[in-house]
């Protein structure tokens, strides 16, 4: 029987076992690895969601020991199964596992959508950091606008209790407060809930998606990174980033959404070159002539905007944006600047404990600080880090109100974005049809 190892990141790599292998006798996954995020390796997939065929759970172990795993277990092939990595870092890891002996593939599209018995609208994207949120509530808003319930389906984030966070609901903030979010859950769910949806995530997604439609007429599919949808679409919309030009043709598993969308919106047409613009157009038209062409800006919004000027400003961005993402900038650099600050203020000399070994691991994140809050030790450096630097304001552009999280000393304001689409077809076209 063929032993399969699945390289993971605590989300998709347990949807993609559960759809395509957990009822399979002829083959046995011997074991998840674990990346990107923080403190999720060294834990047991439970038998509770593996099923009765592994009774002992599946073992999850740091990406770093995979080639070691292949020859320890035997391993007949490798299964890449996390997102927004390039092209050249998977075939990096196809060299690492032929060399030891095992085959490799990527993750299956198809097999591992689900169907509703709903409508579903998906979001995706070309990268991390290219404005899945703000197309996913402006989708959102127009359907309830339009009478209609929608429930969202959030890319999968179990950092926890795996076995806890197999189905979760959440209706409230306090629904992310009684289940011990991390910053970046609340990121991706509080917005979502402040304009009245109902998420859902979890583990399990056949059953977060049962969940999601005895709730809704529209289920929506918010994506994470740029990973592909987990539920089969009647409208997959996938987001292109022209800051970032290219990169919709280089970075796995983005290019599928591309490659495969019904339509493709090419936001931040207000802060890109007109050429970059173009280019991502360009390669729209050539690989994907059916999808329609959104083009969008997207503005930012600050309520205490005068307090900028003149001021040395520190600027606190959306954390997986910023690392995995490879943003050099966000909303709070372009906030700075619109708004007339002195200087951007350097965290680095001030960086302490997790927040240190984040700009170990991701050194080219630069005069920025992003919002990393995996865990609790994590948030209380984050806010150490804010604290000790010699900044005369915080500009605080992540997706939630970061001061409800951790303590911020230092006067701040809050920066926020939205999507506003130039033209012919907008959003509300696209949904017309569906």
């Amino acid at each position: 029987m063929p032993n399969l190892l699945i390289l993971g990141a605590a989300g998709k790599d347990f949807h993609v076992f559960n759809t395509c292998y957990r009822h399979r006798d002829d083959v046995r996954v011997v074991a998840f690895t674990a990346t990107q995020i923080p403190d999720i390796a060294g834990r047991c997939y439970p038998p509770q969601l593996a099923g009765p065929r592994y009774p002992s759970g599946i073992p999850i172990h740091p990406e770093e020991e995979f080639v070691d795993l292949i020859r320890r277990h035997h391993v007949d092939e490798v299964v890449f199964s996390y997102s927004d990595v390039s092209y050249e870092q998977t075939e990096e890891r196809r060299r690492k596992a032929e060399a030891a002996g095992a085959r490799f593939s990527l993750a299956p599209v198809e097999e591992q959508m689900l169907r509703s018995t709903k409508k579903v609208v998906a979001v995706c994207a070309v990268r991390t950091g290219s404005g899945k949120s703000q197309t996913s509530r402006r989708v959102a808003d127009i359907l309830r606008a339009r009478g209609r319930r929608v429930s969202v389906m959030r890319h999968p984030m179990p950092y926890g209790d795996l076995l806890a966070q197999e189905v979760q609901r959440f209706a409230t903030i306090e629904d992310l407060e009684r289940q011990k979010c991390t910053i970046e859950e609340m990121e991706e769910f509080e917005p979502h809930l402040k304009r009245g949806s109902v998420v859902f995530a979890g583990v399990d997604y056949e059953k977060v998606l049962r969940a999601a439609e005895a709730e809704s007429d529209v289920v929506l599919w918010d994506g994470g990174n740029n990973d592909t949808p987990f539920v089969r679409p009647d409208l997959w919309i996938c987001v292109a980033d022209p800051l970032r030009p290219g990169h919709e043709l280089t970075f796995y598993p983005g290019r599928v959404n591309f490659d495969l969308a019904h339509a493709i919106v090419v936001n931040k047409c207000d802060s890109a070159k007109p050429a970059d613009i173009e280019s991502v157009i360009a390669n729209a038209r050539q690989r994907n002539p059916k999808a329609a062409i959104v083009r969008a800006n997207s503005p930012i919004f600050c309520e205490q905007a005068d307090a900028i000027r003149g001021k040395r400003v520190l600027c606190v961005e959306d954390g997986p944006t910023l690392t995995h993402g490879h943003m050099t900038f966000g909303a709070g650099v372009v906030a700075a600047k619109k708004f007339g600050a002195a200087a951007l203020v350097d965290p680095r000399p001030f960086v302490t404990g997790r927040i240190a070994e984040t700009f170990r691991l991701y050194p080219k994140i630069g005069t920025l600080l992003p919002a990393m809050g995996y865990g609790r030790q994590q948030m209380e450096d984050l806010a150490a880090t804010i604290n000790r630097c010699d900044a005369d304001l915080v500009i605080v552009a992540t997706p939630i109100d970061l001061a409800r999280i951790v303590r911020i000393e230092k006067p701040s304001v809050r920066v926020t974005y939205e999507l506003e689409e130039i033209g012919k077809p907008g959003i509300a076209e696209l949904l017309a049809g569906f």
